[in-house]
């Protein structure tokens, strides 16, 4: 089921990805994801707005270094000449340019973009003419399968997508009035595969390897974008393979766990400094810290901690707790 993934130009060691995600996939994360394997990693939302006004803290969501390519870019904005303006200004950023049509929060929502777009076709086809012309990196979009559960637009977004230009179509198979609540409808996935001669990359209630390959056998999608599923568990990569490849699903000790924090902290540090390193790690311990006795307690005490020693003691005692206590 893991296989190369080709969208235009840019051919993927395997279909396994990671999500955009606002205020995570910055790159400390993303290249703790490439480590574990993923074959390809987005940026944060990066707001059109932000970047055509030429904003210091847009322009540092596209911060990269070499070991974090392959990467994709995600815009979000609501016209079609401000979204091929930060095309083009992006383009030697990244490898891969994608236009959020899915996110369902109101705040972006309310701006007329991300899954405000499914309401306007016309608008939609508009917008991937525009930035297809402006840009010859490979396209893709992202959407939701409609505004209001049952009204399914995705099929016809999904037709104009591909005949606008797009290489490759992700589809979060939840409505945007469902916003991240009950159960994606992966037959949705079957319906665009058997419809678009694109690849189709399947989204939602990805949270554990087993997830992932069901979604590929399952549906036929091309590929799968891990999302929430990463968050504390960026070895979800790496569980993937080892289960496609060899059928064993590798168990991630209290050490290893307890690694990944430290390994991150570092990342941050080099990147941001101690005290952006501090406060921004503590909600990923907030992930991290499941699922084994005592967590609740480092959770509650990562909210207090100070500076990177109080992370560094956190990690520590995570490592120290035994993997199979009675």
């Amino acid at each position: 089921m893991l296989k190369p993934l080709k969208i235009g130009r840019l051919v993927l060691a395997h279909n396994v990805v990671l999500a955009p995600l606002a205020g995570i996939t910055n790159l400390p994360f993303r290249i703790l994801c490439r480590r574990e394997g993923a074959a390809l990693a987005f940026t944060e939302m990066v707001s059109v707005n932000g970047l055509v006004r030429e904003g210091a803290n847009t322009l540092a969501l596209l911060k990269s270094i070499p070991e974090d390519r392959p990467l994709g870019i995600q815009l979000f904005g609501d016209t079609p000449h401000d979204l091929a303006e930060a095309a083009r200004r992006v383009a030697g950023y990244g490898d891969l340019l994608d236009i959020n049509m899915g996110c369902p929060v109101r705040k972006v929502v309310g701006t007329g973009a991300g899954s405000a777009l499914l309401r306007d076709p016309l608008k939609i086809a508009a917008i991937i003419r525009a930035v297809r012309a402006a840009t010859p990196l490979p396209l893709t979009v992202k959407i939701r399968s409609g505004w209001h559960c049952g009204d399914n637009t995705y099929p016809e977004i999904a037709r104009i997508a591909q005949e606008e230009g797009c290489d490759a179509i992700t589809l979060h198979p939840r409505s945007r009035s469902q916003m991240f609540s009950g159960i994606s409808d992966w037959n949705h996935l079957k319906v665009l595969k058997e419809n678009l001669t694109i690849p189709v990359i399947g989204s939602g209630d990805l949270f554990t390897a087993r997830d992932c390959l069901r979604m590929l056998e399952e549906t036929g999608c091309d590929g799968i974008m891990v999302a929430r599923g990463s968050l504390g568990a960026p070895w979800i990569f790496r569980q993937i393979r080892e289960l496609a490849l060899h059928g064993t699903l590798p168990l991630i000790s209290n050490r290893e766990r307890a690694q990944a924090i430290s390994r991150h902290l570092e990342l941050y540090v080099a990147g941001h400094g101690e005290a952006v390193a501090t406060r921004e790690i503590k909600k990923h311990i907030g992930w991290y810290a499941k699922g084994f006795p005592g967590a609740a307690d480092v959770r509650r005490d990562a909210n207090g901690a100070r500076c990177i020693e109080d992370i560094h003691s956190l990690a520590t005692r995570i490592g120290e707790i035994p993997d199979h206590a009675d």
